[in-house]
């Protein structure tokens, strides 16, 4: 898999969003090591959804980049977690079945 800057990984999410739409507060932006374990098994976000989006960046820093600014658009999310091997970053948008 293909790995991206914090720049590339936060327009990336940022434009899918805008492309299937809702208010920025019905989306949640976090950051993963595992993405598919955090965003099905975690949050339980149905696997066949188009809802969901994740970009592999370079590295932890990046990732965090990418949430915080995703984060000061105003998807839901919190900041911190993780550790260095946590180069995922991810939005879904909420929806009944999800958690949150």
């Amino acid at each position: 898999m293909d790995t991206f800057s914090a720049d590339i990984a936060y327009i990336s999410i940022r434009d899918f969003i805008i492309e299937h739409g809702g208010y920025w507060h019905d989306w949640y932006a976090g950051i993963a090591s595992d993405w598919k374990e955090r965003v099905i098994s975690e949050h339980h976000v149905p696997w066949f959804s188009d809802q969901f989006h994740f970009v592999k960046c370079h590295s932890s820093a990046d990732a965090r980049d990418v949430e915080q600014k995703l984060l000061l658009l105003g998807c839901d999310g919190g900041p911190g977690g993780g550790d260095d091997g946590t180069v995922y970053a991810y939005a879904y948008r909420k929806g009944p079945r999800t958690d949150p």
